[in-house]
């Protein structure tokens, strides 16, 4: 690229634009209710969700069955699908 710090910058808004759409996506569907990126609230944060089950197998297909479980999340407003992107999204931080 002719030009680094340019690349640089557009690859930064382009890796920041998913992370943003997901923390709305988190908002939206009541996550941030009990949960914060990186404070304890009523749940834990997201970030030590993500060091908790970091290289575990299984992990992401775990805590997307256990958020449809009413009991254990009852704000959350999430489709399965953006169920799956919200874990994907915790896991990967």
């Amino acid at each position: 690229m002719r030009y680094p710090i340019i690349g640089a910058f557009l690859l930064g808004i382009s890796l920041a634009a998913p992370a943003s759409a997901n923390e709305a996506l988190a908002k939206k569907s009541g996550c941030l209710t009990c949960h914060a990126v990186d404070a304890k609230k009523v749940g834990p944060s997201f970030k030590s969700t993500a060091a908790k089950y970091r290289g575990k197998e299984g992990m992401a297909e775990k805590l997307t069955a256990e958020l449809s479980d009413e009991k254990v999340h009852p704000t959350n407003k999430a489709t399965p699908a953006e169920r799956k992107t919200l874990v994907e999204w915790v896991l990967a931080m």
